[in-house]
């Protein structure tokens, strides 16, 4: 036996369109302009930041923190090792537990690679909207990303107003 159908409003559908097409045309354009000018992923630049912010982190942890599953964590943080930008350790604390944390290179790049990725999310999202949109964009998602993340795992912690 089928279920009822829910139905969105009108005022959902555009939200909700609205929304999909943001989360779908974003990633692309950040890592477009990542890889072109910084030789990383979006995903690759997220890992990094977290550990420039962390200072190091178990690699569960790390995973986590992006919003990935251990073995794309682990994937990545190997690419990384390889061109010299991460560094990878047991943990004296928990000999199954590995640490990852950034090298001199890998600090380097993070930094190098964020005006022009700055610069990116004023082009395509900050300049076009009002202080007063800003806060209201906020205030909309803070309940989705409540939802979605109740633990907060992912990324830093948003600032309050």
């Amino acid at each position: 036996m089928a279920g009822k159908l829910t139905r969105m409003t009108a005022e959902q559908s555009r939200a909700w369109i609205s929304l999909i097409t943001t989360a779908e045309l974003l990633p692309a354009a950040l890592d477009a302009q990542l890889q072109r000018d910084s030789s990383l992923t979006h995903y690759e630049y997220m890992l990094l930041g977290a550990l420039l912010r962390s200072g190091e982190m178990r690699l569960s942890d790390l995973a986590a923190a992006t919003n990935a599953t251990l073995p794309r964590a682990s994937k990545v943080v190997s690419r990384l090792q390889q061109r010299g930008l991460v560094e990878r350790e047991s943990s004296v604390d928990d000999r199954r537990s590995v640490q990852i944390r950034l090298t001199g290179e890998g600090r380097r790049q993070t930094v190098l690679a964020t005006p022009g990725h700055f610069d990116t999310v004023h082009r395509l999202v900050l300049d076009h909207l009002t202080p007063e949109q800003l806060n209201a964009l906020s205030d909309a998602l803070a309940p989705v990303i409540a939802g979605l993340d109740p633990l907060q795992r992912f990324g830093p912690q948003l600032p309050d107003k």
